[in-house]
């Protein structure tokens, strides 16, 4: 299977990213945090990753982190079930460390599911 994550996929508005930070809803599996939003207004669901210099001075750990989040997400975003409304989605690291790929692809996967449970319920 063919899986790829297109452009159309990428949360790359500023206004709309900063509309997910003050209505967004928030949850943390450690290392990782997300900030979600339901939103009928795009035809699919939006994705960003996020790495915060105060944890990660070089831009080298802060760009392998992302791309691991990236290549993560884009493996496993068939998990997201498909629903009327899209969704707004911030991935945040917040550990301190280098992570591994499989710590990180099973906390993903677990926040996956927490957002199609949460998602589904409303």
């Amino acid at each position: 299977m063919n899986q790829k994550f297109p452009k159309n996929e990428k949360l790359k508005s500023s206004k709309i990213i900063e509309n997910l930070f003050l209505n967004g809803k928030k949850h943390i599996q450690f290392p990782l945090k997300i900030i979600y939003l339901e939103t009928s207004e795009s035809e699919n669901n939006k994705v960003a990753f996020s790495v915060p210099k105060r944890n990660f001075k070089k831009a080298v750990e802060r760009n392998r982190i992302k791309r691991l989040l990236r290549e993560i997400y884009r493996l496993n975003k068939h998990r997201l079930v498909k629903k009327e409304a899209n969704l707004l989605i911030l991935f945040i690291y917040i550990g301190k460390q280098m992570p591994d790929y499989h710590t990180l692809e099973k906390k993903m996967i677990s926040l996956m599911t927490y957002l199609n449970e949460r998602t589904i319920k409303n």
